[in-house]
């Protein structure tokens, strides 16, 4: 028989949780940062309180959307900056309640690490906050996880969770996309959040210096490359308080232009994308420099330059780029909808 261990602590075993309580000390006041008058309750609760009210809507619908930041995380981590892993977590779900033209509530992370390193997930979570600030949306709760053995030393994973509202009438789904219907384009940051398998593999082929390399337009590669996902909510809070008419959305994710603009176009129809419509950024010329990945490739698995796509009437064209610039988008007219002859996207 083994000899029992005299005085096993939790903290033997990798686990501090006098930490965890300092860690939640450090973040409340981000937390704060965030709150609306709905919210009824900061940290350390069992769970987060937010009292809705909804009198302004006919028939208020619940939106909700999770994502992570993907395999990004491992340069976010390699480069120390926690501060855009919160930016991404919150703008990969907000953007896609947006795309419903919904606004976006709450949210709530999930960080779990190995070993707790207060420092690298506070950054984490003011990165979260600052995306909240920018959204109008309250950061009401999370679960920061330490999990020793999991996780190898210095990396961490992060989960976003949303919750928005839209009133049911004002869905905006794509059912209303019609013959003859502009595509409007707004600018991206960079990469975003997809597609880094293949960026990872292009950079592993350049044997590249990240930190040091230029893009062509003299700024540094890592700023381009790790650029944090732009917040596309307060474009479509501008064009809804407008009362501009819009008949569909579409965040440009994973899938691309392709798939992401496929997935709202009603029966019947396409869509054709010009793409020398929009430049493409310095920090996509710098990758795809490495190798050889075919035209339909790259615009499949990277955003190419376009984050979100706006498709409405002509007749409403003029007072969207108005407003969306006003909103501080850069905007293109990069296509049309026309009756399907065949793929339902095609790029010119």
């Amino acid at each position: 028989m083994s000899k029992l261990v005299d005085g096993l602590t939790y903290a033997d075993c990798g686990v501090d949780i006098d930490a965890g309580n300092a860690f939640v000390g450090r973040i409340k006041q981000a937390v704060a940062s965030t709150t609306r008058p709905e919210v009824l309750a900061g940290l350390g609760g069992f769970g987060g309180l937010f009292a809705a009210n909804f009198s302004h809507m006919a028939e208020p619908v619940l939106v909700s959307s999770t994502d992570g930041v993907g395999t990004k995380l491992l340069l976010l981590q390699q480069y120390h900056r926690p501060h855009v892993a919160g930016i991404d977590a919150v703008a990969m779900c907000v953007n896609d309640m947006a795309a419903q033209g919904a606004e976006p509530l709450f949210f709530l992370d999930y960080l779990a690490s190995g070993k707790l390193d207060g420092e690298m997930l506070a950054g984490v979570v003011e990165g979260i906050a600052e995306a909240c600030q920018i959204c109008g949306c309250a950061l009401v709760g999370g679960e920061t996880a330490e999990m020793p053995g999991m996780y190898a030393p210095g990396h961490y994973d992060i989960g976003g969770f949303s919750v928005g509202v839209v009133d049911r009438a004002k869905i905006i789904d794509g059912t209303t996309i019609a013959k003859g219907d502009v595509m409007l384009g707004l600018a991206s940051n960079g990469v975003h959040s997809n597609g880094f398998s293949l960026v990872r593999k292009l950079l592993e082929l350049g044997k590249v210096d990240l930190a040091r390399d230029q893009l062509v337009d003299g700024t540094s590669a890592l700023d381009g490359v790790l650029a944090p996902t732009r917040l596309y909510v307060p474009a479509v809070k501008a064009l809804l308080a407008a009362n501009v008419t819009v008949h569909g959305f579409s965040h440009i994710t994973g899938g691309g232009m392709f798939d992401n603009i496929a997935r709202i176009l009603p029966s019947g129809l396409a869509a054709t994308v010009d793409t020398a419509a929009w430049p493409v950024l310095p920090v996509f010329d710098y990758l795809l420099g490495f190798a050889k990945v075919a035209r339909d490739e790259r615009y499949r698995i990277l955003n190419m330059g376009i984050g979100f796509v706006v498709i409405l009437a002509e007749s409403q064209v003029t007072q969207a780029e108005e407003t969306l610039r006003a909103a501080g988008e850069q905007v293109y007219r990069i296509g049309r909808i026309h009756p399907c002859d065949g793929a339902l996207v095609k790029l010119v």
